[in-house]
């Protein structure tokens, strides 16, 4: 591999930061604890030879069994190929079983087994003890603005699906934007 030469005038040797007028330190931090928060998980799917796509089916199919896998692509913002690699293999080892809708027998319907749900709960635990150890360290009442905070990261047009998902987060509308963009 050639090396380029670049004139020693266009080599940058200062780094970015808050006088570039961006908050880097935020992003940072979003950054490393979202690191940490999948790390346990991904070495515990590691075990199975699963990623974090396997994860995030085995959640949401946990949060809402039966749901359609064209709401699951909805969810996960997906494509058919990459849910149907996924899917076949958490179908085929046994976390979670596909079934035809009710009343649209095209439709299919995905609901965890029980050892999807507990493979799930797993998981979840060492999230949720994650989160509930780094609250602690904090002032009281600090979870509701830390849920309205990461509320206010999701685009705004999925919010509603966010609040379908969760009906706890019904409280946090009073941050939705109004016309004028400041908070209601």
């Amino acid at each position: 591999m050639t090396e380029k030469k670049v004139d020693s005038e266009e080599i940058i040797t200062v780094p970015m930061s808050e006088e570039d007028g961006i908050s880097f330190e935020m992003i940072e931090l979003l950054f490393f604890a979202y690191r940490d928060f999948v790390a346990d998980p991904d070495t515990m799917l590691a075990t199975l030879s699963y990623g974090r796509a396997h994860h995030r089916v085995l959640h949401f199919v946990n949060r809402r069994p039966g749901i359609t896998v064209a709401n699951l692509l909805d969810i996960l913002k997906i494509t058919k190929q990459s849910l149907a690699r996924v899917l076949k293999q958490l179908i085929e080892d046994g976390y979670i079983t596909q079934q035809p809708g009710e009343t649209d027998r095209r439709q299919r319907r995905l609901y965890p087994t029980p050892k999807g749900r507990e493979l799930a709960l797993e998981i979840s635990k060492c999230q949720a003890r994650r989160i509930e150890e780094s609250l602690q360290t904090l002032p009281a009442g600090t979870k509701n603005a830390s849920k309205a905070f990461l509320y206010a990261m999701i685009a705004p047009e999925g919010r509603p699906m966010i609040r379908s998902l969760n009906h706890g987060l019904d409280a946090l509308l009073k941050i939705e934007p109004d016309n004028s963009g400041r908070r209601k």
